[in-house]
């Protein structure tokens, strides 16, 4: 018998590639790909023409700013991490990006960092 986590996994990966066919970065509008660990969270802009990381952004980078009402915790770290990579991308000229969850579901600290993106003055 599979263990729950490896089915996680796999359904993980099959709405990854499901994504991927559909989502591609340029230099003009990069794809933000995202990374869950379950202490941290990455976020980074991506060129697939050149095969190139643009910027990147995680957790334990990020700075420290004031999230929203009701966003707190793990989620509050992800909103920060997308405020700190919208900073980034705006300051090297990068005002609109796609949004590439990596298979994970869009709630939670996936939807927060999307947030951070919007409210750091990034179009997602």
């Amino acid at each position: 018998m599979k263990s729950v986590s490896a089915t996680r996994r796999k359904i993980r990966a099959k709405r990854k590639v499901s994504i991927r066919k559909k989502v591609n970065g340029t230099a003009a509008r990069p794809r933000v790909s995202v990374f869950r660990s379950h202490k941290n969270i990455y976020a980074q802009l991506v060129d697939d023409d050149l095969g190139a990381t643009l910027l990147a952004s995680d957790a334990a980078t990020a700075a420290p700013a004031e999230a929203p009402e009701g966003i707190t915790g793990k989620c509050a770290l992800a909103y920060n991490v997308g405020r700190s990579l919208a900073e980034k991308a705006k300051e090297n000229g990068i005002t609109s990006m796609v949004f590439d969850r990596s298979g994970y579901l869009y709630h939670g600290r996936i939807a927060a960092l999307a947030k951070g993106l919007r409210d750091g003055g990034v179009k997602v």
